[in-house]
């Protein structure tokens, strides 16, 4: 039995980057003794193991405000009711193999501090991409959206936790859908893109993912409807076109600002994405386009980069902004 509970609950996440501080299966006691209100959602699972409703939604941000807090120092954090609550650690995840990108572009040397700028399309309420990327590598980070609650929400999160403060900055979109245009301005320089784009189509297909996710968490109370709620608003599960069409529009809008930006990057959700991104790339004229794999268990994720610059181009932008 001991063995079998070894191989179910591994003591390290398989696929995830080796920086990640999420590697290690989650210390309950160590969570609950840097936020004691974690205790009230930890309970033992079927398999003896100490663990939360993974369904409940109050549970899920606690326990992210226990990991903020107990990994990164943020003492105060939180997000409206309904928004998206995302896993940390697929969140690190993206960040550091971001870290490792530039650091091919810097002779194998992670670039550092502020003078690497990053984007955050959809930041999102929650702010975790700028809260992980300034916590590891000190970035500098500028916040783009199109909702004002999950935009002031964020700058909240900046506002009330001085390791966070003055250095993200957030610009409101005031063209949906476009992702670029207002956000880049022709005279700045971004080291890197990333975005988490919206996952689904409709709202519709959106509800239909909910429900898969219920029964992969083995849910059968159908006809409660908090237990369907796994966070995000519209703006950040669906929008027209789905995956596809949004990041195809990404593609062509970035070659308009092939010099602002060092590497775009996209996360892609459906393998089946991949085909239209890439020929989309191959369009618009990138110099090299780069697909790096994430894993976290069973869960397989990608995020696809590109970047017009030539060789030379980009070791002299490294050249200028980082040495």
């Amino acid at each position: 039995m001991p063995q079998d509970k070894k191989i179910i609950f591994p003591q390290e996440k398989s696929g995830l980057h080796a920086r990640n501080r999420h590697r290690s299966r989650y210390d309950f006691p160590a969570l609950i003794a840097s936020s004691p209100e974690l205790g009230a959602f930890v309970a033992e699972n079927k398999w003896g193991d100490l663990s939360i409703d993974f369904a409940a939604p109050m549970a899920v941000k606690t326990l992210n405000r226990a990991l903020l807090r107990h990994f990164y120092q943020i003492e105060n954090w939180d997000i409206p009711a309904d928004y998206l609550c995302p896993p940390i650690p697929g969140r690190a995840d993206y960040i550091h193999h971001l870290a490792d990108l530039l650091a091919d572009s810097n002779a194998g040397v992670i670039p550092q501090g502020k003078n690497v700028a990053i984007l955050d399309i959809g930041v999102g309420a929650n702010c975790i991409y700028p809260i992980i990327g300034l916590r590891e590598y000190g970035w500098r980070f500028t916040a783009s959206e199109i909702d004002e609650v999950s935009m002031a929400a964020a700058k909240k999160i900046v506002a009330t936790n001085p390791l966070l403060t003055n250095q993200v900055r957030f610009r409101l979109q005031a063209k949906p859908p476009r992702i670029f245009e207002t956000i880049i301005r022709h005279d700045e320089r971004y080291d890197a893109v990333l975005c988490n784009p919206p996952f689904h189509g409709s709202a519709a297909e959106a509800a239909a993912g909910t429900q898969r996710k219920r029964q992969n968490l083995g849910l059968d109370r159908r006809n409660d409807k908090a237990e369907l709620n796994f966070g995000g608003q519209q703006n950040e599960l669906w929008c027209e076109g789905g995956e596809e069409a949004f990041v195809v529009r990404m593609v062509e809008e970035s070659a308009a600002k092939s010099h602002n930006c060092l590497w775009y990057t996209v996360l892609i959700s459906k393998k089946t994405t991949l085909p239209l991104i890439y020929e989309a790339l191959e369009e618009a004229g990138a110099n090299n386009v780069r697909t790096v794999e994430m894993a976290q268990g069973q869960k397989i994720s990608r995020f696809v980069a590109w970047t017009f610059l030539t060789p030379a181009q980009q070791k002299a932008w490294s050249v200028k902004r980082w040495r």
